[in-house]
């Protein structure tokens, strides 16, 4: 399978950034594609909405369900996934997409932010995915991707802030832990963590602004590279922690210029990777850390 045509995609936290690449990526081979976020209305700081992500899919060539959604709330995912459903008659990929970040120290950490991240983070991820499981079971091709890094355990991820540290790896233990529990069920569960920085929001307002900003690449990588991994068959392809340049290396890209247009030299490599797997590749990265 090389398309998504008329498979239905529901997105967590899709209205910006890497969430709204991946799901135009699928909306121009024809999907269907349910936003589920909390933005309705214009943020100052944030771009986009679940209504203007709808219409840029529509535009691509894809049908869209926008739906505000906090994933935190049991209730409002569990009405969410049953408009994917009404709508679109059944969901084929999950997408776990939505995150919080604070990179704070243990002192440093308010118990109200720790408490976000774990509840988006990993109770969020887990919640998406107990909803539609039951709906991937009837699907042709389930796949379940979470936005989240290999589980790495070296201290150094974790010394400057911990919290957030845990809140990401336990996303990464959904996909560990229920690609074996689903895998005779035929539904793939992987993860999917960028190599280098990817230009969002959270880069562009928390870590580093406009210089990293230009060291970084476009969501576009991780929406081509979420593209490969959801066209493949999913009894063969899950458990996996994927990284989007080896993936796309896989599938026969050799320039990655496209994806970074602005940079003039060596690119921000991201939390989590490990270095094993920056030796895999030629790209030029400095540490983000």
């Amino acid at each position: 399978m090389s398309s998504l045509k008329n498979k239905t995609l529901f997105i967590s936290g899709g209205s910006r950034g890497i969430g709204l690449a991946i799901a135009l990526r699928a909306a121009r081979d024809g999907a269907n594609v349910t936003i589920a976020a909390k933005t309705a209305e214009p943020h100052p700081k944030l771009p986009g909405t679940i209504y203007t992500a709808a219409e840029e899919i529509e535009k691509a060539g894809g049908k869209a369900l926008p739906v505000i959604c906090d994933i935190r709330e049991e209730t409002q995912v569990a009405e969410a996934v049953a408009k994917t459903v009404e709508k679109f008659g059944g969901i084929d990929v999950c997408i776990n997409n939505a995150s919080a970040i604070q990179l704070t120290g243990t002192l440093e950490t308010d118990m109200k932010r720790y408490d976000l991240m774990h509840q988006i983070n990993t109770r969020g991820t887990f919640l998406v995915s107990k909803m539609c499981i039951p709906h991937l079971k009837l699907a042709q091709n389930p796949h379940i991707l979470n936005l989240a890094p290999p589980l790495d355990m070296d201290p150094k991820w974790f010394k400057n802030h911990v919290a957030y540290t845990m809140a990401k790896f336990g996303m990464s233990m959904c996909t560990l832990g229920m690609s074996a529990e689903f895998a005779k069920a035929g539904i793939a569960v992987n993860s999917l963590w960028p190599l280098t920085a990817i230009d969002t929001a959270a880069i562009r307002n928390l870590l580093g602004g406009e210089t990293v900003a230009a060291m970084s690449r476009s969501p576009e990588i991780m929406a081509d590279a979420a593209h490969a991994i959801l066209t493949r068959p999913s009894r063969e392809t899950t458990g996996n922690f994927f990284i989007d340049e080896l993936v796309l290396r896989e599938a026969g890209v050799t320039d990655f210029s496209k994806y970074a247009p602005g940079s003039k030299g060596a690119l921000a490599g991201d939390f989590f990777v490990p270095d094993a797997i920056f030796a895999q590749t030629d790209t030029k990265v400095n540490g983000f850390l």
